[in-house]
């Protein structure tokens, strides 16, 4: 049996946005799930629309992703000799012709087409003149069909006179995209490409350049776009940013990779799956034929659902990461990431991401002068009924020979049934003198975060306010 060999090819005049991250990350799933090989290329023909920036953003994207590649790097640019070396073949093998005919011209033929009732193309008018110079055309067949069974879509078919002699090679002596890619893929040894569907009307034609150069011809899927949840183009608003900027947002590989997969592929209900699972379980025959919708809040769920099981470990390396990126690395050392190793856990249950948790967590990483407070809780729980609680409170903490979960449910159990009031009447105070607000985790894991000292410092600043 054949290896599979897929590959992924974008072109660096722009970030690798998600819609094409998925389209790797299928390509990428094709070749493990059988054991083969993947492989990377970029078509970076486009001199002037091209950078070096991008060409590193995709690069370090697929590498965030996970979508580690086999084998060197392909960059089409410095393929230009092989490709018209190609094209001089073809020439020589009567597959190729020269074209004298100015873009006035084809124009011209295309518009009396149509006015004919026609399919506007060109007409071939220097197929058989034997010229020299100028463009070179494909001598594609006038007659029969080309089609191929697509991996998603099925069996498509085009009339052959319905596509017309394509151009291979410029006056100016670049080789055109289709036959760059044919020669690319042939020569890594591509078998199987899996791409978006806005390449189907290039297939049939890439296929007759296979055949005129006698090369086995790929199998080849499409996959159908992905939309926003208006149903209309992907768009930055809808959640179609370059991948390293979910990266900067704080959103976690294993996640981005799971909700793209979803976006298309499916596997019976499953809604997670890790990278090992989705490997074992892929196929092309799962793959959807309709367009998939980015739903923004579904994919923060996933996330989130990665974000409880991740290692607190690793989930404190991440925000010393972030963190350092907001204030500076002098700055952010005053935190270590034992620090937030330890607020890690508590945060986990609720936070949509690291910059989520980084946020939730800066009530931990202040010490208590600095601690800031909302005015409207301040105003509403810490009043002059509340002061006294919570100095008596604060006196009986001190007082605790052993700072644990347990002595500290058991001495607010022991002062609510002292003082005959429900747990609510001293909840929000504590959890205002603490965090500065009304949310936080459970206030005994809260204050085992904190410490004694800082809770202890943190409630008696609040009986001053």
């Amino acid at each position: 049996m054949t290896k599979i060999v897929s590959r992924f090819a974008p072109s660096p005049t722009g970030y690798l946005h998600i819609g094409g991250a998925r389209t790797a990350l299928f390509s990428w799933l094709l070749a493990r799930a059988a054991g083969g090989e993947f492989r990377l290329r970029i078509e970076d023909t486009d001199r002037e629309r091209s950078t070096q920036e991008a060409t590193d953003a995709i690069i370090d994207s697929m590498k965030w992703l996970g979508l580690e590649h086999d084998g060197e790097i392909v960059f089409q640019s410095a393929r230009a000799d092989r490709h018209n070396e190609v094209i001089d073949r073809l020439i020589e093998s009567g597959h190729a012709y020269y074209c004298r005919c100015s873009k006035e011209d084809v124009d011209a033929m295309r518009e009396k087409a149509m006015k004919e009732g026609r399919k506007p193309k060109y007409d071939s008018t220097c197929r058989e003149k034997g010229l020299t110079e100028g463009v070179v055309r494909l001598k594609a067949p006038q007659d029969g069909a080309t089609g191929f069974d697509d991996m998603v879509k099925g069996f498509i078919s085009v009339e052959n006179s319905e596509m017309d002699d394509m151009i291979l090679r410029r006056t100016d002596g670049t080789p055109t995209y289709n036959l760059a890619v044919v020669v690319d893929d042939h020569d890594m040894g591509v078998n199987h490409v899996l791409r978006g569907d806005d390449h189907v009307n290039n297939t049939p034609r890439q296929i007759l350049i296979y055949k005129a150069l006698g090369w086995d011809i790929p199998r080849f899927g499409h996959v159908p776009m992905i939309l926003g949840p208006d149903k209309k183009k992907l768009s930055k608003r809808h959640g179609a940013l370059s991948v390293m900027e979910y990266e900067k947002m704080g959103y976690l590989p294993e996640a981005v990779t799971n909700y793209l997969a979803r976006l298309g592929w499916s596997h019976g209900d499953q809604e997670l799956f890790t990278m090992e699972e989705m490997v074992k379980l892929f196929s092309t025959d799962n793959l959807g034929n309709s367009p998939s919708v980015f739903d923004l809040t579904k994919f923060e769920w996933v996330n989130g659902q990665y974000m409880q099981k991740a290692d607190p470990e690793r989930l404190a390396g991440l925000l010393c990461d972030f963190l350092a990126r907001e204030v500076g690395e002098e700055e952010a050392g005053a935190v270590s990431k034992a620090d937030f190793a330890r607020i890690a856990p508590l945060l986990q249950p609720r936070a949509k991401s690291i910059l989520d948790m980084l946020e939730q967590s800066r009530p931990f990483i202040v010490d208590a002068p600095f601690l800031p407070y909302d005015e409207a809780a301040v105003k509403k729980f810490l009043t002059d009924e509340t002061k006294p609680l919570l100095e008596d409170i604060a006196d009986r903490i001190e007082a605790l020979a052993e700072f644990t979960e347990q002595s500290l449910e058991d001495l607010h159990r022991g002062f609510l049934e002292e003082k005959d009031i429900k747990f609510k009447v001293i909840a929000q105070p504590i959890r205002v003198a603490i965090v500065g607000k009304t949310q936080s985790p459970g206030l005994f894991e809260t204050m085992m975060v904190l410490g004694k000292e800082q809770t202890l410092a943190r409630m008696r600043r609040a009986v001053e306010l």
